[in-house]
């Protein structure tokens, strides 16, 4: 392919949700994030943000997107710098417009996992430096290119595959799911209660999406007709960080628990068929959360059991570990001096 700027198509561009972008840069992306991975596989330097400063503000604590952007910013050569919830104020002793201009004069770029998408809009809108979502109550759009450079690695390709997300519908991992598959070729399946299922405007994204990929999404609550074929299942916890229903959502949700007869439930052979959870989660009792479910509602697994956690389906250890190069793809693509192909046709 030619090569060409990566200022011509990413350089200098946020990445707030997966909507934003084409299908073919999303693919990129993808396919970006896997070749980063392999020269660190390999041992190759790939120092593409040499000098770079790197602000990650933490509204939501995280294990893994912490980790994720501090060594991808590590490996790329920038200088990552952690600002927590008792760092920033946004929105309370400072607005998002003035933490936002104060940041971008200081850094190069900017992550931000928290609550509200507004906020994530806002530190783009008025930093003048790319910022990337961590996470906010909409959408994940760092988590997805993580996932489905997960699965082209176990299948080989993307289209056509069919990929049933099972438990809280409404969520950001639902959204940005059913959006990104959709945009990919990919047949993303919502099996959930219909108490939560996606709001009407995300399907809508999801189904202009789909029209053009070729792309046949489902929501419903009926378990055996989501799941019948699907290569990959996929679940998150039942309750997600800042909401304390658990009782509504243990008596909602067991029900949708993928255990081993959900896994066989979709008639797909075993070498096509794996488990995926993006993390943390609640597979036993060893957690202060799975203790105290245990002892006020008598389960000691939620949203998976520890069969299938354990078992030769499960991909979720690939699966965080590629968190860190997605990373590494985003922020090399957006903010890196570098030459890299061409943004290819979406995948036939």
């Amino acid at each position: 392919m030619t090569k060409v700027a990566t200022n011509s198509v990413f350089q200098g561009r946020s990445l707030l949700a997966e909507k934003d972008f084409t299908p073919a840069e999303i693919q990129y992306l993808v396919d970006f994030g896997l070749h980063l991975k392999a020269l660190r596989h390999n041992n190759i330097p790939h120092r593409y943000l040499e000098g770079k400063n790197i602000a990650l503000l933490f509204e939501k604590a995280s294990t893994r997107t912490r980790a994720a952007f501090t060594t991808a910013a590590i490996e790329l050569g920038a200088h990552p710098e952690y600002l927590g919830a008792n760092d920033i104020q946004l929105g309370k002793k400072e607005s998002v417009e003035d933490t936002a201009i104060v940041l971008g004069r200081m850094f190069d770029g900017i992550e931000f996992r928290g609550f509200k998408q507004a906020d994530v809009e806002g530190l783009a809108k008025y930093s003048g430096v790319p910022v990337w979502n961590g996470l906010t109550d909409e959408w994940h759009p760092t988590q997805m290119i993580a996932d489905f450079m997960t699965v082209k690695e176990n299948f080989g390709h993307l289209k056509g595959l069919t990929l049933t997300y099972v438990g809280d519908g409404r969520n950001n991992m639902a959204n940005s799911l059913l959006v990104t598959g959709s945009m990919l070729g990919v047949n993303i399946h919502i099996v959930a209660p219909k108490a939560l299922h996606p709001a009407a405007d995300v399907i809508a994204i999801a189904k202009k999406f789909a029209s053009q990929t070729g792309a046949k999404p489902m929501v419903t609550d009926d378990i055996k007709a989501g799941v019948k074929g699907s290569n990959i299942i996929y679940t998150d916890v039942w309750v997600s960080m800042g909401e304390t229903n658990w009782e509504e959502r243990v008596k909602l949700l067991t029900p949708y628990q993928v255990n081993m007869d959900m896994m066989r439930a979709t008639g797909t052979p075993d070498d096509q068929l794996i488990f995926m959870h993006c993390l943390p989660a609640f597979h036993d009792t060893n957690t202060k959360y799975g203790e105290d479910v245990k002892e006020q509602y008598g389960i000691t697994e939620m949203e998976v059991t520890d069969e299938v956690f354990r078992s030769k389906y499960a991909r979720h250890w690939d699966e965080a570990e590629n968190r860190k190069h997605s990373i590494k793809a985003i922020m090399a693509a957006t903010l890196g001096n570098l030459f890299i192909p061409a943004v290819p046709d979406l995948e036939e």
